[in-house]
């Protein structure tokens, strides 16, 4: 076993984001039960591979990973209604979650993305007071483990978080029906601490196309690009992940501001509408934009993609959705696995990924977005937050610098909030905030 496999394999978590449930690729143990990075090696793990472990947990704690996307919040409002006190994230929570303040320590994080989503199937003023929601769970967190969790609205935050050596924390939402096509609504987001948007999730919205959906606008419409624009005179970073590459390429056109991807990796790796096209991982140099690697096994793992057709397929016949995530939908799942064995994505399947979009974007444009809690399967070695020293390790076989791997977790993520820190003061010198509507520019 390499060290990339120093850690248990990957069972479903109770998933927070039920467009990633059908991900086939983990194995059959425990969710989250890997043992903490720096623990004694496993059987049969070699001195080399335990050597690049323990460097990799040097290497981040010097430039601890920045996540960015974690959809604990939604997995709590699934399993306890946000009751922290039934499901307490300073225990163990291995078997419920992918996350806990222990497992984050032990896989290096220094600063998380929490995801606010809310799912497509809530529209209007139920997506928006469901958001409030989300972001209050974030808050409720952040008050009751004030000496692990830090609120960050900056990138001077962040650092100063990492000094006092606690986790930066930053809120981001995943869908622009979060704010149901109103852009005030869009800046009382931003005042509530979240900094950056998901412009799509899985389906289109009124003013953007999804890359999960049937095109209905052909990218952004007027109104989309005046939410790019609005985003970037509040300072809120434009997330491109779920979006359609159309949709990718408009924003690109349209903001001053370096956008993220929060969690997608590289469709010539792994031919999914989820993942990002060369061209526009070409473009992210010219942007200052960053894109950060997903580990979800179907948008990573090329033989997973044909896998999930077919248990989708399988959910269907059922009479289930396909991305349930339900115990009875579950069950449904494990009988198929139990005949057609998921395809099984490690740390070097990541690593796949992040060398191709090293490679066609710069070091200094990739990053890290998980998706913890936001997927019912993971890769081995990579099966919750403390796996993160795994990759750091495979990468360290391949040859990456201390210097470089610092850009992939730490700095990369932190530069690009500054940047859009800055584009945000010079734009408010200039412009007042946008009354634009979408009846308006329709």
């Amino acid at each position: 076993m390499s060290a990339a496999g120093a850690v248990g394999a990957a069972e479903p978590a109770g998933g927070a984001d039920p467009a990633d449930a059908a991900n086939p690729a983990g194995t059959q143990s425990t969710p989250g039960a890997s043992a903490a990075p720096g623990a004694q090696s496993a059987p049969g793990v070699s001195e080399a591979a335990s050597a690049r472990l323990a460097e990799a947990l040097e290497l981040l704690a010097e430039a601890p990973v920045v996540d960015g996307h974690n959809d604990l919040p939604w997995a709590l409002r699934e399993h306890c209604g946000y009751d922290l006190d039934k499901l307490d994230v300073s225990g163990d929570q291995r078997g419920v979650l992918h996350t806990d303040l222990a497992r984050l320590r032990a896989g290096g994080v220094g600063a998380q993305f929490w995801s606010v989503y809310v799912p497509g199937r809530l529209a209007g003023d139920h997506a928006v007071s469901a958001t409030l929601e989300q972001i209050d769970a974030v808050d409720q967190l952040l008050a009751r483990y004030s000496s692990e969790l830090a609120p960050a609205l900056t990138a001077d935050d962040m650092e100063a978080a990492r000094a006092e050596g606690r986790i930066a924390s930053l809120k981001g939402a995943e869908g622009g029906h979060s704010i149901d096509n109103s852009l005030a609504t869009l800046r009382a987001l931003h005042a509530l601490g979240v900094r950056y948007m998901t412009l799509t999730h899985n389906e289109n919205n009124d003013w953007a196309d999804s890359a999960t959906d049937t095109p209905r606008h052909g990218g952004l419409t007027p109104f989309g690009r005046e939410v790019v624009r609005e985003m970037n005179r509040t300072g809120m970073l434009v997330d491109l992940s779920h979006v359609a590459a159309t949709t990718m390429r408009d924003a690109l056109d349209t903001s001053a501001a370096p956008v993220i991807f929060s969690h997608s990796s590289s469709r010539a790796v792994c031919d999914h509408p989820r993942n990002i096209p060369d061209d526009v991982l070409e473009r992210l140099p010219g942007n200052g934009g960053v894109a950060m690697a997903t580990f979800v096994p179907k948008f990573i793992l090329p033989a997973a993609v044909e896998w999930t057709a077919r248990a989708d397929a399988n959910m269907r016949a059922h009479g289930l959705h396909h991305l349930a995530t339900t115990p009875d939908a579950m069950a449904v799942h494990r009988a198929f696995e139990a005949e057609n064995p998921r395809p099984i994505a490690t740390p070097a399947t990541v690593a796949d990924h992040l060398d191709h979009m090293r490679e066609v974007a710069g070091i200094d444009h990739i990053g890290i977005g998980g998706d913890f809690d936001g997927t019912a399967f993971t890769p081995a070695g990579l099966d919750d937050v403390a796996g993160y020293p795994n990759l750091i390790a495979e990468l360290l076989t391949r040859g990456w610098s201390p210097a470089d791997l610092a850009k992939l977790t730490w700095s990369n993520a932190v530069r690009v909030l500054r940047d859009a820190e800055a584009v945000a003061r010079d734009r408010q010198s200039r412009q007042s905030p946008s009354v634009a509507t979408i009846a308006s520019m329709a």
